[in-house]
């Protein structure tokens, strides 16, 4: 199957080594200074772009956390160009650090991973300039991401905005009795600028 060029573009603009430096030095009350590795998977290649996601606190990148996968496939409808499926590790600390050591990807199969099916996001692309795009990934209405951790369920407000050189995640849990956030993007996205392009 050939990819469009938007999903490919979004695929490169995802993928790098990022931070949110200057927002955590500005406002360190809400925000901790984070880095986060987006790196491309060999999985789903038949129809679309794989991407693993893992970050971690600048004061201890040797404890990596919140793994998951993303796959970018084509959307049904020019109203919906692009979507986005997260999948999770059933064993993550298999992987644990593969944001820094790709190599340990290389292993990963897809019996490793499970679906998350309500994690969904539906990706639109805004021309900015010639050659240049912002990716706006939300929700379809009235769906909220949910699965069972352990003997915990989840739930997670998903989105993202993504442009060559930045990356915004407005992803937020949410408390499953009382509907707040309890963590993430509750002030606000969390504001990365891309460090190096994998």
């Amino acid at each position: 199957m050939v990819l469009s060029q938007q999903l490919l573009t979004l695929a490169r603009y995802l993928v790098g080594e990022f931070d949110n430096r200057e927002q955590a030095l500005a406002d360190p009350a809400w925000y901790v200074h984070l880095r986060l590795w987006h790196r491309r998977v060999p999985l789903f290649q038949e129809d679309s772009v794989t991407i693993f996601a893992e970050q971690a606190n600048i004061v201890q990148l040797e404890k990596p956390y919140r793994q998951r996968i993303l796959r970018l496939t084509e959307g049904q409808s020019d109203r919906v160009p692009i979507k986005v499926q997260y999948y999770m590790p059933k064993n993550p600390s298999a992987i644990l650090g593969a944001g820094c050591n790709s190599d340990l990807l290389n292993t990963l199969t897809l019996d490793q991973l499970e679906l998350l099916p309500s994690c969904v996001l539906d990706v639109n692309q805004e021309a900015l300039a010639p050659d240049s795009y912002k990716f706006a990934a939300t929700p379809p209405t009235n769906t909220l991401c949910s699965f069972t951790y352990g003997s915990s369920t989840v739930q997670v407000s998903l989105g993202f905005e993504s442009t060559q050189d930045n990356f915004m995640s407005f992803d937020k849990g949410i408390d499953p009795i009382t509907g707040k956030a309890t963590w993430g993007a509750i002030l606000g996205p969390y504001r990365y600028t891309k460090r190096e392009q994998y």
